[in-house]
């Protein structure tokens, strides 16, 4: 059986960015902390911390231009670490917001 920490393996920091991010485009009201909160909480229980920062990385990379970036936007593991990241996003919009 997993234990606690490995089920819930986003630091608080992280959780605490993506509240703050979420707040600042939804609004700063007490109605958003929570529904912000919720949409973390739902994310990191559909993936993990690592494929997290993998996604969000793909994600960043996306918009560099060059050559460089440009693995970030054709290599399948890329595609599916933002896939799933999507997948966890609508999950969460859909029983947060």
């Amino acid at each position: 059986m997993a234990n606690a920490q490995e089920l819930n393996d986003f630091p608080t920091n992280a959780r605490a960015e993506y509240v703050f991010a979420c707040m600042a485009t939804n609004g700063q009201t007490r109605e958003m902390l929570d529904r912000c909160s919720c949409a973390i909480d739902q994310i990191a229980s559909v993936i993990g911390y690592e494929d997290y920062v993998a996604a969000e990385t793909v994600l960043r990379m996306r918009q560099v231009s060059g050559e460089r970036a440009s693995m970030f936007r054709g290599m399948p593991e890329m595609t599916e670490y933002v896939a799933t990241l999507r997948r966890a996003e609508a999950e969460a919009e859909l029983l947060c917001f």
